[in-house]
């Protein structure tokens, strides 16, 4: 391979993304050395096993996914705003289209809702940590591999550039020959096998670590809606990974899973790849739910209305969420009675969505609503995401689809579905529970006023595409003529773009400025909240509890304020908690070597890597950690630090 081929070369674009990447790469290594920060960097953070700074890490990785996610969309709403525009060639911009999606769905949505996940499920059932701490570790730095190995695509042998669904025979070796549909594959399985070991992990957690007296039906809603998303995760997400197996023998080794010829089936990747997807969009609504029900009912000062029902609709939600895949091409000639059975179960998860608005409107009801930034955005979410679930039942119509499908006016539909769905409410849980792991509120006014530029700026850029679509635009279109008459839309569309990107400029100003400004929290629950994650510090110790709580009834924390009880009147004990490793750090690297060589087909550099993934695994299994203890006289002096002698 020669270098011209190794790195991607021939625009602007590409050469100031590899001068950003050298220069914030460097940035980063020469102020590590300055301040000395390489063995804090090693002890506090690569090697760590609290679930809360896994979950800061997690975020982190998010927001900056949702900037190059969002870079790729501001270049898309340009190439389109005019006719005949050309700031992106055909082939850059299938290339952005792609990662764009597989960016924003993979590597924001589901991070940043494993990240708050990470942080509060065992604050909020009363636990010390993760049932498998070792394995959150490893789940993160799986998920970061996969996710640096992606990026890596953009300016390293080519980008993906099948869509971001991958369908054959568009992503084989003949229409698509180079390496980055390679990095599809292959970054998604390392990233996905994290994500699996997620949901073991979580399911666990919460079905044997709770606090004592805190049965199922008395768990926060934010711990309902991760539980039974982990169920999906562990259903759905082995049907990816070995669709993407296959998708790597097929490229890699001559294999005809999916090609047009020699008994492939083409259609085979489309079921595969959506009996995981529709589930996959439930991953990011399900816990988007648990969110919106814990802000709702902290700032309306009322218990959440229909909890049972709440529980019911999300599981039946689950459920329906493996019996609507085959929506997604009605076009393809399956025959009017498939088409008819999938047209109803689409329909019929309207019905359990349906229940949950209608709760949380009744939660409000009579409610002293306090209109905080978290709140905000939980308001917003009702009427939009409202929307996108109307325009879902008439894309559930299969006679109908054949006008809709494959138009602007199914992209406008998954964005009023996903981005209220999961971008509002990841942004009002980022806002909730900021003060519980940075010991700060961020800022009210900065807060809002992002808010409504991004509130209002989404609605500018995607309901237009609703009238684009109606008027026969179609989704990966990259240029068009004058004569269309799709200028004038497409151009209000840019300038909401641009107003989205303020919102998320203000918000990263924001934590800035409330890092250095805004007053410390000693309180622990600067909200007046409901749940057990506002009864310990902020910011919270690695023991999470100085004592265990005890939970007698639903939202136990807010009765014990009322009553003005404690929630356990046990006396401190030493703590044990489990110590920190490198070997999940270390693993992430090797996966990410072993998948780079894979990629491009380097198979002696790739057996290498192989057998060292073998060698570190089994060092792993051999691993015994017994831990330390954390003495009595250091708990009560971190608890003193924090928020005073009140235990």
């Amino acid at each position: 391979m020669k270098w011209d081929e190794f790195f991607v070369t021939g625009e602007p674009l590409i050469y100031g993304a590899m001068v950003s990447i050298a220069l914030v790469s460097l940035a980063i290594l020469v102020g590590l050395t300055y301040f000395k920060k390489w063995g804090y960097l090693w002890r506090e953070w690569l090697t760590t096993v609290d679930h809360k700074k896994i979950g800061v890490m997690y975020i982190i990785s998010a927001l900056l996914m949702l900037f190059r996610g969002g870079a790729e969309a501001l270049l898309m709403r340009a190439q389109t705003s005019m006719p005949d525009m050309k700031i992106l060639d055909a082939q850059h911009y299938n290339e952005i289209f792609t990662t764009h999606g597989l960016i924003m769905i993979l590597f924001m949505a589901m991070p940043f809702i494993f990240g708050l996940m990470n942080v509060i499920i065992p604050l909020q059932i009363g636990a010390r940590d993760v049932a498998f701490p070792r394995l959150n570790a490893i789940s993160f730095w799986l998920f970061f591999a996969g996710a640096m190995l992606l990026n890596l695509a953009f300016v390293i042998g080519g980008s993906p550039d099948a869509g971001w669904t991958a369908y054959f025979p568009l992503a084989s070796n003949e229409f698509s020959p180079g390496v980055g549909m390679n990095y599809y594959s292959l970054a998604l399985q390392i990233s996905g096998i994290g994500t699996l070991l997620t949901g073991v992990n979580f399911i666990v957690t919460i079905l044997k670590m709770r606090a004592p007296g805190m049965t199922l039906m008395k768990m926060p809603m934010f711990t309902w809606s991760i539980l039974i998303t982990c169920v999906i995760i562990i259903f759905a997400f082995p049907v990816l990974t070995i669709a993407l197996l296959l998708m790597m023998f097929d490229r890699l080794f001559g294999s005809q899973f999916f090609t047009m010829a020699n008994g492939g089936m083409d259609m085979l990747w489309a079921n595969l790849f959506w009996v995981w997807g529709h589930p996959e969009v439930y991953i990011v609504i399900l816990p988007a739910f648990g969110i919106y029900s814990e802000i709702i009912s902290a700032f309306s000062k009322k218990n959440l209305y229909g909890y049972t029902s709440m529980v019911i609709s999300m599981a039946v939600i689950s459920a329906l969420s493996f019996l609507v895949w085959a929506h997604h091409f009605y076009t393809m000639g399956q025959g009017a009675m498939v088409n008819g059975f999938f047209s109803i179960t689409t329909m019929a998860i309207a019905v359990p969505t349906g229940v949950k608005i209608f709760n949380w409107l009744f939660t409000m009801r009579k409610g002293r609503i306090t209109f905080t930034t978290p709140m905000l955005y939980s308001l917003a979410f009702i009427p939009v995401f409202t929307i996108g679930g109307v325009t879902g039942v008439m894309l559930a119509m299969a006679s109908a689809d054949y006008q809709y499908h494959n138009t602007m006016f199914l992209v406008a539909h998954f964005h009023y579905t996903l981005i209220p769905g999961a971008v509002f409410a990841v942004l009002a849980g980022f806002h909730y529970w900021f003060p519980k792991v940075f010991g700060f509120r961020l800022n009210e006014r900065l807060g809002k006023a992002a808010f409504w530029f991004i509130a209002i700026s989404f609605n500018v850029t995607f309901f237009p595409m609703f009238f684009l679509g109606l008027k026969g635009m179609t989704r990966r279109m990259y240029t068009y003529s004058a004569e269309t008459g799709f200028g004038p839309l497409s151009m209000i569309s840019m300038v909401g773009a641009i107003g989205l990107t303020i919102g998320f400029i203000l918000l990263v100003y924001n934590i800035y400025w409330s890092t250095r400004y805004q007053p410390r929290d000693k309180t622990g629950d600067p909200w007046d909240a409901r749940s057990l994650e506002w009864s310990t510090q902020s910011p919270v110790p690695v023991y999470n509890f100085a004592v265990t709580p005890k939970v007698t009834k639903r939202d136990a924390y807010w009765f014990a304020k009322q009553d003005k009880v404690p929630l356990s009147d046990e006396k401190i004990t030493k703590i044990h908690m489990p110590s920190n490793s490198g070997k999940p750090f270390i693993l992430g690297v090797v996966f990410f070597f072993f998948g780079f060589f894979l990629v491009f087909s380097w198979w002696t550099p790739a057996i290498i890597s192989g057998i060292a993934l073998i060698i570190v695994l089994a060092t792993m299994s051999f691993d015994r950690d017994n831990g330390y203890y954390i003495p009595v006289e250091e708990i009560v002096q971190t608890e003193n630090k924090l928020r005073g002698d009140t235990v």
